[in-house]
């Protein structure tokens, strides 16, 4: 079985403090959750973290969808390119929208960990599998075990 990559494999640590952190970890299992090999969506995320600078919810839903299609072609996306830049700028319209551009902003408003992945999985294009993946490394540090 294959090693699944976690935050330390892409350079960064999760810290629930961090908003950049959370939001690192958040795309980069959103491009895990996709049905795509882990080597190119390692790949793609860091052409668009660590090539272009886009970091954050606001500076990636700042992108054209155009550009968004460039940059994963760019990290080897061949196939879903178009359907991943259209989610992916729908993800950051809704983070920016309805959490003001947090991660943590919907751990504030979801009652606990339960709500908290309920309004994760009510993101266009994240699924079970891509909560499974942010919530693996995020999800202690965000809902502390009492």
């Amino acid at each position: 079985m294959r090693r699944q990559l976690s935050p330390p494999d892409l350079g960064f640590a999760v810290d629930p403090h961090d908003e950049s952190s959370l939001f690192k970890w958040f795309l980069a299992s959103f491009l895990f959750g996709n049905r795509i090999s882990q080597a190119i969506a390692a790949e793609t995320w860091r052409v668009i973290v660590d090539v272009h600078g886009h970091d954050t919810p606001r500076k990636l839903g700042a992108c054209s969808h155009a550009r968004l299609v460039r940059m994963l072609g760019e990290g080897g996306y061949r196939r879903y390119d178009e359907s991943t830049a259209t989610r992916l700028s729908l993800v950051c319209r809704t983070l920016i929208a309805d959490y003001d551009g947090r991660i943590s902003g919907i751990a504030e408003k979801a009652g606990g960990r339960e709500g908290f992945e309920r309004r994760l999985l009510a993101f266009k294009g994240v699924g079970p599998v891509t909560l499974g993946i942010f919530m693996r490394e995020a999800g202690a540090g965000l809902f502390p075990p009492e």
